[in-house]
């Protein structure tokens, strides 16, 4: 408590890091150049680093779990920390380009594990650019997952080529998950919804889920409640736009 006072980021009742101390603009241009670290390959990302508890060395041993789960633009990590429990031994990553919104996820995920023992210990964020580095970070067919939640629309038909779904970005994702993973995209934005389906449906390596594997799979309802974007749309009675598909074998 004595700590908590002493440090006005973190809440006196939850032990949570404030978001107000966090706070960044809504979106970073994802084509400037930015500096942080980045693995030269897959093999050079330190689990240690990320999941402490469960690497305790930074030799990670061959053939040792890896991260199967990636939220790219996690932002304030709602997502994760819902995933996390729902998915206990599933390793998950979530990348954020904002430097003060990954130190809060940072600071959130440190929190929840010290008040609860034993859970979150299979979640970390990193700072880096989806867009650009993403097979830095991945091996060929490694993720069985990949999140896309309410990314920035970029509405100027100029900027669309920053949009982080598109014709091309998708090789690489298709690159990174295994056949049978899946990728999901959801935003409030109608004329971005369609823009993403429409990269993801014209693809040959993604087949869109049926309605009736989306109302079994339990993530999906996540994809609306589990972050500040999607509570905030809920709230003001807003709609959202989904598109979710499965990466699928090449046609010959």
């Amino acid at each position: 408590m004595l700590e908590n006072k002493a440090n006005p980021t973190i809440s006196k009742s939850t032990g949570l890091p404030r978001k107000r101390f966090y706070r960044a603009r809504a979106h970073s241009n994802p084509l400037s150049d930015s500096h942080f670290p980045i693995p030269i390959s897959p093999c050079q990302v330190d689990y240690s680093l990320h999941y402490p508890q469960l690497f305790p060395s930074s030799d990670k041993i061959d053939g040792a779990k890896k991260i199967q789960f990636a939220d790219v633009g996690c932002g304030f990590g709602g997502l994760l920390i819902s995933l996390s429990t729902l998915f206990p031994e599933t390793l998950m990553i979530g990348m954020e380009l904002r430097d003060k919104v990954t130190e809060y996820v940072k600071e959130r995920i440190l929190a929840l594990r010290v008040g609860n023992p034993g859970q979150y210990q299979n979640i970390s964020v990193v700072r880096t650019n989806s867009m650009k580095y993403i097979p830095n970070y991945f091996e060929k067919g490694q993720l069985s997952k990949m999140f896309f939640l309410f990314p920035d629309p970029h509405f100027k038909e100029k900027n669309h080529r920053r949009r982080v779904i598109s014709t091309h970005l998708l090789d690489e994702y298709a690159y990174c998950l295994g056949v049978g993973g899946i990728i999901y995209t959801i935003t409030d934005v109608e004329e971005l919804g369609e823009w993403m389906k429409a990269c993801l449906e014209s693809h040959p390596l993604f087949e869109a889920l049926t309605k009736e594997e989306l109302e079994v799979d339990p993530v999906v309802k996540l994809l609306t409640s589990a972050t500040e974007e999607g509570q905030k749309v809920a709230r003001n009675g807003g709609q959202t736009f989904q598109a979710v598909y499965r990466r699928v074998m090449p046609s010959l």
